[in-house]
């Protein structure tokens, strides 16, 4: 049988205190659970009169009374050995006494620019959190400043009964300056130990400090090649001061793959398939092999089809800054025009910060395009830039934070002569609020400048309508009209998107949004383009590691629209 009569009581009729010490008693969560057996029962009674005093220091509480009573016996009394065979009744009553208060609350010495907590003064509630709060804030404040070392030297904590008075004196040691010293590992790896002291970039000589530990440590988990990452300080210093540091990792298992598939009603499906190698030449190499195959809808006229390969060299050109080379080949048989291409890069790319990084590299790509100008051909040398800040807090699902994204490539064409460049700016914003409802916006930017519409790649335009821009219209429905029935992309684009998300547990989540896109035929938006809106509702299923969306859409406003589209996908939409 469940245990039906349990009692809680505190003296003093404070809420917020019962509440407190409710939250931190086993006896009390071993009811809420249900659970009925005796031995679990007394080991939970027994535990409890430790971690009810803890929660009366928290609060303050110095000269508190505990009694737990199982069937009216205290529970520190009965043996251990010995539980009872059956229990009826558990009553916990505490008298927690006067609420102390600070009579002195120091914590010295203190680096120059540690803050306490301002409660944590003469006057205020004597709270045991206050004081280890105060200590961290002084051990942190020094470790910061470059004391590896810093701890505690002495401590006086005494309660006054009689006024119910705290008097409370930390003294901290901070010991010498301390300076970084070697990076020793201390487990075996498959990736060399050169690469892995490289990658880490660990900066000997230099003062210590817990951010570049953390910094060091997230530059081995980015490659991808460690299952875990472990740093540890030297237990004492070495000459001048210095201190080592532990390295241990385990390494993560060097090849993986994946896949990915997506559904459209009008544009039918998308299938994605990806192979991965951590680990290729020993150094934390990363190759990446991506193949999809889209716009799949039971005839083969339409499809398209990509290989792509990336190699990522980590810490090729100094501790954040690495290398990239890249291989690309596609067949793309879009609605406004068809492309063979294929192509090569080579470039770096360098982090700035945790949520700041940028690449740039050359490249080249030769292609045969045809659409509604006639059959092309085209010889291209560009110079492709990224930059990327990203705030978010979680990007498969965020809440909270921004999204920014900028491309710019610069080309030639080495078979037509015409030099110009393309730009690209992506917008994402995150807001919640009243706990279920998250608000989350989008604003895209693309121009060709330099050169005219017929002097690109198709690719190189822009165009309107389907997942990626307006929800709602066919993909690639709305472009340009040159006269005579002539559709080609636009010179420019403008979008925008907003989404009002609910959740609705911790499973299912409902979505509402709008998109809006312009297509322009001038780079700056001019005369010759044209709007569509489109508007719709949308499901989300959490998976744990990211959503599956269904979204229903219709076409609000604009032309080439063609009824209610339904996708389906993985992820947010943006």
């Amino acid at each position: 049988m469940p245990l039906d009569r349990f009692e809680f009581d505190v003296q003093g009729g404070d809420a917020e205190l019962q509440a407190a010490l409710e939250r931190a008693s086993l006896v009390r969560t071993a009811r809420d659970d249900g659970t009925t057996d005796p031995r679990d029962l007394t080991a939970a009674a027994l535990a409890d009169y430790a971690r009810l005093l803890d929660a009366l220091y928290a609060e303050g509480y110095y000269g508190g009374v505990i009694h737990i009573l199982i069937d009216g016996r205290e529970a520190a009394n009965l043996s251990p050995f010995s539980a009872p065979t059956r229990i009826d009744r558990i009553a916990i009553q505490i008298d927690p006494g006067p609420q102390f208060r600070f009579a002195t609350a120091e914590v010295a010495p203190l680096p120059p620019d540690a803050t306490l907590a301002a409660e944590f003064r003469s006057g205020m509630p004597a709270r045991s959190t206050l004081i280890r709060g105060a200590v961290e804030a002084g051990i942190s404040g020094w470790r910061d400043a470059g004391y590896a070392k810093a701890d505690i030297a002495g401590q006086s904590v005494i309660a006054d009964h009689r006024d119910a008075t705290l008097d409370a004196r930390i003294a901290l040691a901070p010991g010498p300056l301390v300076r970084f010293g070697a990076l020793n590992q201390t487990t075996p790896s498959a990736v060399r130990a050169t690469r892995i002291a490289r990658i880490a970039g660990l900066p000997t000589g230099n003062t210590f400090s817990p951010k570049t530990l953390d910094e060091v440590a997230a530059r081995l988990r980015r490659t991808g090649a460690f299952a875990s990452v472990a740093l540890t300080e030297a237990e004492t210093l070495g000459p001048g001061d210095t201190m080592d540091i532990g390295l241990a990792v385990t390494d993560e298992k060097p090849r993986r793959f994946g896949a990915g598939a997506e559904l459209s009603s009008l544009d039918g499906l998308t299938l994605s398939a990806f192979w991965l190698h951590r680990n290729l030449l020993g150094g934390a190499e990363r190759l990446r092999i991506d193949g999809e195959v889209s716009d799949i809808d039971g005839s083969f006229a339409g499809m398209d089809f990509s290989l792509a390969a990336r190699l990522d060299i980590p810490a090729a050109f100094g501790t954040d800054t690495g290398a990239y080379v890249t291989a690309r080949a596609e067949y793309i048989d879009d609605p406004a025009f068809r492309a063979m291409q294929g192509g090569a890069g080579a470039g770096v790319n360098r982090r700035f910060s945790d949520t700041l990084d940028g690449e740039i590299g050359l490249a080249y790509r030769y292609s045969v395009t045809d659409d509604d100008l006639g059959r092309r051909y085209f010889s291209l040398i560009s110079v492709p830039g990224t930059i990327t800040w990203d705030r978010r807090d979680d990007p498969l699902d965020a809440t909270s934070g921004f999204y920014v994204s900028a491309d710019l490539e610069p080309f030639y064409d080495l078979s037509g002569g015409a030099f110009g460049a393309r730009g690209w700016v992506d917008l994402r914003a995150y807001r919640a609020f009243a706990d279920d409802f998250v608000i989350a916006g989008r604003a895209l930017a693309g121009s060709v400048v330099g050169a005219n519409a017929a002097e690109v790649p198709p690719d190189y335009l822009f165009f309107s309508g389907g997942g990626g821009t307006v929800r709602g219209f066919p993909y690639q429905s709305l472009g340009v009209d040159i006269g005579g029935g002539t559709i080609i992309g636009g010179r420019s684009f403008l979008g925008a998107s907003g989404e009002l998300r609910y959740s609705i547990n911790d499973t299912f989540g409902l979505v509402g949004f709008a998109d809006v896109g312009y297509v322009g035929a001038d780079a700056f938006l001019g005369a010759g383009g044209g709007f569509q809106v489109g508007a719709g509702v949308g499901l989300r299923y959490d998976t744990g590691i990211g959503p599956v969306r269904l979204d229903v859409a219709m076409p609000v406003y604009g032309s080439g629209g063609d009824g209610v589209q339904f996708y389906v996908g993985i992820g947010q939409s943006f």
